[in-house]
């Protein structure tokens, strides 16, 4: 196939198909481990490696699924992606949402590059707050496949003038919710992951409003001694980029955690992170909580139906995520402190008070 350009995908896949072929000859028998590490372009295989449960789709599944993908199935486009609802013609008639990487010439490489990484990174993720992958497909394209989030992104349901408000309670749900996500990717999984471009369009809804992570093309494996990686050159969303990335090109897990406050400001304020003036969201909100007047940060559509404390705790948080210094920021791997007060430590999951531990 023409678009694929190396054999790094033969590869990969190969070892994919290898390792369900085995599934069902193993499973009487002791669960494989590997007796040496070797990498496979965008995984490593080690001694305590786990089979992930994504399974390769064929081009017919996924074509059925998008009714030939539809334009009237198309619910998302961005950078090198359109992204398509379908139904898989299955038992259940599973809700899936197909990442169809787009094609364009000379940057074919590079999107490849990006798709190995997105399943290398987000293959053996697993929590409720992050988007899992089902599987993927490379017939005729490079193709991702997740569970459909049928609220579609935060942003569209924040932004849209033709939707009613979100309501506090839901939007201090997701800011809970997405702090027990982006806890997991620095602390939780097998190796730590810094996403790079977390925002309101990239965290998804559920029916139920719980919050999931999405979009993994510009995430990170680091090491677990590294305490930062220059990187280059400088990719995300201009309003969430962390002074030092910006400037420097250095990430860490402090680069997504002054993403996180933008992206806490904007559910409290249902502004964007840069009107149409070119003023930054987060510029503006700390003059306001310098001043002490962290009312005024709220959205007007929900007027005054909010709980108060739970402002103060998620503003809090917000404005120690924002810090210019990375050093000053809060760590989302440090415990919490569980309490029903106003917190007043400088760890941001003490700081948003809540009443199950973050996991």
């Amino acid at each position: 196939m023409k678009y694929i350009r190396s054999n790094s995908l033969k590869r990969l896949f190969s070892f994919k198909r290898r390792s369900f072929d085995s599934d069902s000859e193993n499973s009487n028998s002791t669960p494989h481990t590997a007796s040496s590490t070797k990498c496979v372009e965008g995984f490593q295989e080690t001694e305590q490696f786990q089979r992930p449960k994504w399974k390769c789709f064929s081009f017919e599944e996924i074509y059925d699924a998008t009714n030939g993908f539809s334009s009237e199935n198309l619910v998302g486009r961005g950078g090198f992606a359109e992204v398509y609802r379908g139904v898989l013609s299955n038992e259940n008639c599973e809700e899936i949402a197909v990442k169809r990487i787009t094609r364009g010439g000379r940057d074919d490489e590079r999107r490849e590059k990006e798709f190995l990484m997105e399943i290398g990174t987000i293959g053996h993720v697993s929590h409720p707050n992050v988007l899992s992958l089902l599987g993927c497909c490379i017939d005729n394209g490079l193709y991702l496949v997740f569970i459909f989030s049928s609220r579609g992104s935060v942003a569209s349901l924040l932004h849209d003038m033709n939707q009613a408000p979100l309501e506090w309670e839901t939007r201090y749900k997701i800011a809970i919710g997405t702090a027990k996500g982006l806890h997991y990717l620095h602390k939780g999984c097998q190796r730590r992951i810094i996403h790079r471009d977390i925002k309101s369009s990239n965290v998804l809804l559920t029916q139920d409003f719980q919050p999931q992570i999405s979009d993994f093309g510009l995430a990170k494996w680091l090491p677990s001694q590294w305490s930062h990686h220059s990187i280059a050159p400088i990719e995300g969303t201009f309003g969430h980029l962390a002074p030092e990335y910006y400037t420097h090109g250095i990430v860490d897990e402090k680069t997504d955690v002054f993403a996180f406050g933008v992206f806490l400001l904007e559910l409290i304020s249902g502004k964007k992170p840069v009107d149409a003036s070119h003023q930054s969201l987060h510029s503006w909100a700390k003059l306001i909580i310098k001043e002490g007047e962290i009312e005024k940060l709220v959205d007007p559509r929900i007027g005054e139906e909010f709980d108060i404390q739970q402002l103060h705790r998620i503003a809090f948080a917000a404005s120690l995520c924002i810090r210019s210094s990375s050093l000053c920021r809060p760590s989302m791997i440090e415990s919490p402190r569980i309490d029903s007060s106003i917190a007043s430590s400088t760890r941001i999951k003490s700081s948003i008070s809540i009443s199950t531990p973050i996991s």
